[in-house]
């Protein structure tokens, strides 16, 4: 969906889906300093809201937008683009408005008393689509959480059909039912805001000591990021495939879908490298252009799994015209959570559909992030093979970089380290001789020290 800018009108688009709720898509395309941004960051925006009312099962009939230095602080747009999208509304049977920004409570009022239908602003669609996709209790919990936080200052609106005075000033009485509904209301969100919190915290304490006990392991963790829908999941399990047990690589898969935000649920999964490393590989929650910070905070204690990683895989989808935006999302999402300075490779997923054509798998030029550091870029397409092969290479590589080497002689009662060496650690070389196993092997300083103190132990 793309905009002819004029001066006050922008854009009027017809879709045809009959089967899903027909909604109307409504934006503003303002001032950023004393320019406008870009024509095409607007524009796709505007498609972006397009997508996410798809991802919440809705069709978006129309699309108007209108230019303005900044958003009117009443009704969003302008007295008269308002009538005209009420106009609409009517004539077109439109049964829901989307704006394609965070509207104030007084917005969001005013809009709903003028339209007549319901109105629903880019945070509370997002909102929506992840009560859907939440499956486990911490996700339901997070996006509960994050629903109430934005509900509570919205509340005036879903009663001012209600008297707001009544009786004898100065005691409780006097408060019609409106205003003393609103008071409950207010109240029972704040006391379900504490449980919520409370049930969180209990949560990310079992996430800590899931986290512990993985440490204990000495295994490096290798986080994916990057933005809603450019392959994570789908490259999650091309590496169980490709790396795995074929009779149970289906049970570790995690779900993937070619839809915004289709997993919310951080998955980790042990990637058993042959003659390699083996590694632990995490799927986060996907970004996107200004997601609600209530959600960033919400889902803090999932997104550690990133700021905690030894190594970030940064994927986008490189078929996109606007990766580079979607990069720079990624980057500062990033450096909001405290990962910024996290070794990271950049990942071009779905090379085979970028446009010209380019030649894939390879490894390019660095990209400097916003931190200033200069990370390499790989070009794959997830479904195929050497893809995965030349990712995985290239992750060993950078895990390896600060690996040091040592040599083990292993008596052959202490079998358990030559396997906990052969499942952490690079084996250059493995000679069995008549005083034991010996091992040349690639490692970093910790396992080799957890080596050391196998060794040393009187347990066999």
């Amino acid at each position: 969906m793309r905009a002819l800018f004029g001066e006050d009108d922008i854009l009027s688009t017809r879709l045809k889906n009959d089967e899903k709720e027909p909604v109307l898509l409504v934006g503003v395309w303002t001032y950023s300093g004393r320019e406008y941004e870009s024509e095409d960051a607007f524009a796709h925006s505007m498609d972006e809201l397009a997508e996410l009312a798809k991802a919440c099962s809705m069709d978006p009939v129309m699309s108007l937008t209108q230019k303005l230095p900044r958003v009117d602080q009443a009704l969003y747009v302008r007295q008269g683009k308002a009538e005209e999208i009420r106009y609409i509304v009517e004539d077109q049977g439109v049964s829901r408005v989307l704006f394609n920004d965070t509207l104030s409570p007084s917005q969001l009022r005013n809009l709903q008393k003028l339209l007549g239908v319901p109105v629903t602003d880019r945070t509370r669609l997002i909102l929506e689509i992840f009560e859907r996709r939440a499956r486990t209790r911490e996700a339901k919990l997070q996006v509960a959480l994050a629903k109430l936080q934005y509900l509570r200052p919205r509340l005036i609106g879903l009663w001012e059909t209600q008297n707001r005075q009544g009786g004898a000033s100065g005691s409780l009485s006097s408060k019609g039912e409106g205003e003393k509904q609103l008071e409950i209301d207010r109240r029972t969100i704040d006391h379900r805001l504490s449980e919520l919190r409370r049930e969180l915290t209990l949560v990310s304490r079992e996430r800590e000591t899931q986290r512990k006990k993985r440490s204990r392991s000495q295994l490096p963790s290798v986080a994916l990021v990057g933005y809603t829908n450019a392959g994570k999941s789908t490259i999650m399990n091309a590496m169980i495939d490709y790396w795995g047990d074929a009779s149970s690589a289906e049970n570790k898969k995690v779900f993937e879908e070619n839809m915004l935000f289709a997993t919310l649920d951080t998955s980790i999964r042990q990637i058993r490298v042959r003659n390699g490393r083996s590694f632990l590989l995490s799927d986060t929650v996907g970004f996107i252009q200004a997601l609600p910070a209530s959600l960033v905070e919400a889902f803090h204690s999932t997104l550690e799994e990133a700021a905690r990683a030894d190594l970030i895989v940064q994927v986008v989808d490189g078929s996109d015209p606007h990766c580079d935006n979607h990069l720079a999302t990624t980057d500062e999402t990033l450096v909001s959570l405290g990962a910024g300075h996290i070794p990271r490779i950049t990942v071009y997923n779905k090379s085979d559909l970028r446009e010209p054509k380019i030649e894939y798998p390879r490894r390019g030029m660095r990209r400097v992030n916003i931190d200033g550091e200069a990370n390499e870029n790989v070009y794959i397409c997830a479904r195929e093979p050497g893809s995965i092969e030349l990712l995985t290479q290239v992750i060993l590589e950078k895990l390896a970089s600060g690996d040091t080497q040592r040599e083990f002689l292993i008596p052959y009662t202490k079998g358990n380290v030559q396997a906990y060496l052969s499942q952490n650690a690079r084996v250059d070389v493995c000679e069995y001789r008549e005083d034991g196993i010996y091992m040349k092997v690639s490692c970093p300083p910790t396992v080799a020290g957890k080596a050391d103190q196998m060794l040393a132990s009187s347990s066999l």
